[in-house]
């Protein structure tokens, strides 16, 4: 095993074989927080940025905070029930694009997959922004250096997502649970020491004011209606990754739609109580979060600077200031998950990217499984842009949450579009049982609520945040859909250009005109000439290139000496140019006879070591660049295994004789076992050394 390989061993871990795919599917208890850490982990920065927006009415926005929690909670409801419909009529995994390809058409099936290809990337830098963001609270050298941290993560999820969902999942199930555990025991211990023993918890902003865009007054009207539909834009954050488990049924175990349904069921129950438990305790703690370019502290009247931590760890603080392990587990909690956040995405991505590929609208290297069975090219793919994202954006999370809810809603409105018109190409059918009637009109109901309620968001969130940032992502949406038309009607075109048309296509070239390029006499040469006359082609010519008249003459001579049964053929070239002069005497034989398959043989050396590849093959590279363009031309390299080969050194190891016998001349080619005379090239002859 070389070095590289094993990395690779060391990295991501054994190589599976296909038949063991089904000892990768996922319980439900692993398949929570592969696919749902995503939602769960929106806890903790839903309501941060909830209250960042509402800050900027002043003190009366903040009054506002229940009522916009509660409606983000009814509309994630709404869609996890529709979703529950969703996995049940389509589980292969396409999700919303599917459903949206299927009833609505593939324009819409594109959109779709454009949107959720633009949110998982989303996912990724957000959550792990946000991840270390909270991390500040434990580590403040983290100030000043959150992009780099954010990327190295990043790359750190990428690694252990290579080694395959199942072993991933059990990575982060732990955690998952940890950050489950956390958030709701505190609030319940909160909400039990105010609520029921009346205790007087505070965080550390309670005591200070907020002054907004109007220097503390209160906005009214039209100004109020509009910060409250970004509030409730941003709030929305909440929801995504709820699409991610439509898109992974096939990694549950069966029965795959039921095990799927049941943990979007967990999912909403979950996160829905987690959110609104976290806002409940943040008003009655008075907590403040504000965005410093957009909101002032106040103290006294007069405003000041003053850095507060996130909601949770404020919480945290208020809640077990006198049980300092238990607000350290919260932190280290919070932090984790939105580590592990980016999780859902870096198994969404893949698989989906996986059918837009099998459809022809990805590179089909997305659709290949790696060593481990996952989608390792679309792991790599995600990691590179999120990183990029991250660094742009200095892993703000208030920037890029401006970014985040459109394509997810996008999607999420187009799906429930296309179940609408699934239920109703279903009741069209002549031979439903009643039972089978009222669970269709019953989905047709809740998708049409589920279409209604993520049209609306989509509508607030283009409205309210378009000046803020989403546009970027709108048109990032637009030139994926855009690149992905383009990569099918390649691929069509290609089809449709090398299909087999006419029977002329299979008619035989009349002859075929070998050439072997000689730079010197040595074995590479040799050996090239041989597999050319073993080719038994109608002509066979060697020839060379005159870039110095001294070096060429003594070629010549050497080639005479060595006796190898054909004259070498000079070539002139008074701009001392090997590329081009070749590719002239190449296209000088094609017009001379057209039907004519001109083959080149070219000697090339196999070497070991990177800094050889510099040394040697630089002329061979670029001449057989420019040859694979001429119609007509094949190209044929022969390669000569050096000494620091690794091949030619496992060969030697496994003790094989290393010499060749041919037409032309003999002795160690590097080729093969040695071979009797009457013997022809390419049969297998000779094996180990006794």
């Amino acid at each position: 095993m070389n070095l590289s390989a094993l990395g690779k061993r060391l990295l991501i871990g054994r190589k599976l074989s296909s038949d063991q795919l089904t000892q990768t599917l996922l319980p439900k208890r692993i398949a929570l927080p592969v696919f749902a850490s995503d939602a769960l982990s929106s806890v903790a920065y839903a309501p941060d940025e909830i209250l960042l927006t509402l800050a900027l009415a002043g003190m009366v926005g903040m009054t506002f905070s229940w009522p916009v929690a509660i409606a983000v909670a009814f509309v994630m409801l709404v869609v996890i029930a529709s979703y529950r419909q969703n996995v049940r009529a389509y589980p292969s995994g396409g999700g919303d694009y599917e459903v949206a390809s299927a009833n609505l058409g593939r324009n819409a099936g594109l959109g779709v997959g454009s949107a959720l290809l633009v949110d998982y990337v989303l996912t990724v830098a957000v959550s792990v922004s946000s991840g270390v963001q909270n991390a500040r609270a434990i580590f403040p050298w983290l100030a000043g250096h959150e992009a780099i941290a954010a990327a190295t993560l990043i790359a750190l999820l990428m690694a252990v997502n290579l080694r395959g969902a199942r072993e991933s999942g059990t990575l982060f199930a732990i955690p998952t649970y940890a950050f489950m555990v956390a958030v709701v025991g505190m609030v319940v211990v909160g909400l039990v020491r105010i609520l029921g023993f009346g205790h007087d918890l505070q965080t550390e902003t309670s005591e200070l004011q907020v002054a907004g865009l109007d220097d503390g007054g209160a906005m009214t009207g039209l100004a109020m209606v509009v910060l409250l539909m970004r509030a409730f834009s941003s709030g929305c954050a909440a929801l995504t990754g709820v699409e991610a488990i439509s898109n992974g049924v096939p990694a549950f175990r069966k029965p795959k739609s039921r095990n799927a349904a049941t943990t979007l069921g967990l999912l909403g129950l979950v996160a829905i109580s987690m959110m609104l438990g976290v806002i409940a305790l943040a008003n009655l703690t008075g907590l403040k979060v504000i965005d410093p370019d957009e909101a002032t502290f106040v103290r006294n009247g007069q405003p000041i600077e003053f850095t507060a931590h996130t909601a949770i760890a404020q919480l945290a603080e208020a809640v077990f200031a006198d049980f300092r392990p238990a607000f350290y587990f919260v932190i280290a909690a919070t932090m984790v998950i939105l580590f592990l956040a980016a999780n859902t995405a870096f198994n969404g991505f893949p698989v989906l990217g996986s059918i837009l590929a099998k459809d022809g609208y990805l590179p089909r290297q997305l659709h290949t499984r790696g060593d481990r069975l996952a989608y390792s090219n679309g792991i790599v793919a995600l990691a590179i842009v999120a990183i990029g994202l991250v660094i742009a954006f200095d892993a703000s999370v208030t920037a890029l949450i401006q970014l985040y809810v459109v394509g997810v809603f996008v999607s999420f409105t187009l799906s429930q579009l296309g179940m609408i018109r699934h239920w109703n190409r279903e009741l069209r059918s002549s031979e439903l049982s009643a039972e089978q009637r009222r669970y269709h009109l019953r989905g047709r109901v809740i998708s049409s609520i589920g279409f209604g309620c993520t049209a609306t968001v989509l509508c607030v969130v283009l409205i309210s945040k378009f000046t803020h940032g989403a546009w970027i992502a709108i048109l990032a949406m637009l030139c994926v859909f855009a690149l992905m038309k383009a990569i099918s009607r390649h691929y069509s075109n290609t089809a449709e250009e090398l299909a087999i048309t006419s029977e002329d296509e299979r008619l035989l070239p009349s002859r075929v005109y070998a050439l072997v390029l000689v730079a010197k006499v040595n074995k590479p040469t040799v050996r090239a000439l041989a597999f050319a006359k073993a080719s038994r082609p109608n002509k066979l010519e060697a020839i060379t290139v005159d870039l110095d008249r001294a070096e060429t003459q003594q070629l010549v001579e050497q080639w005479e000496a060595a006796d190898l049964g054909m004259p070498l053929k000079v070539i002139a070239s008074p701009f001392r140019e090997m590329v081009n002069p070749v590719l002239a005497y190449v296209r000088s034989v094609r017009s001379a006879s057209p039907r004519d398959v001109v083959n080149v043989y070219i000697p090339e050396y196999v070497v070991g070591h990177w800094w050889e590849r510099v040394l040697h093959n630089q002329t061979a590279f670029f001449l057989r660049a420019r040859l694979l363009f001429s119609p007509g031309v094949m190209v044929t390299s022969v390669p000569y295994l050096l000494e620091s080969s690794s091949s030619r050194r496992r060969r030697m190891e496994r003790g094989y004789t290393v010499t060749y016998r041919g037409a032309g001349g003999s002795g160690d080619t590097g080729l093969g076992p040695a071979r009797t005379p009457d013997q022809r090239p390419g049969t297998p002859v000779g094996g180990p050394k006794e």
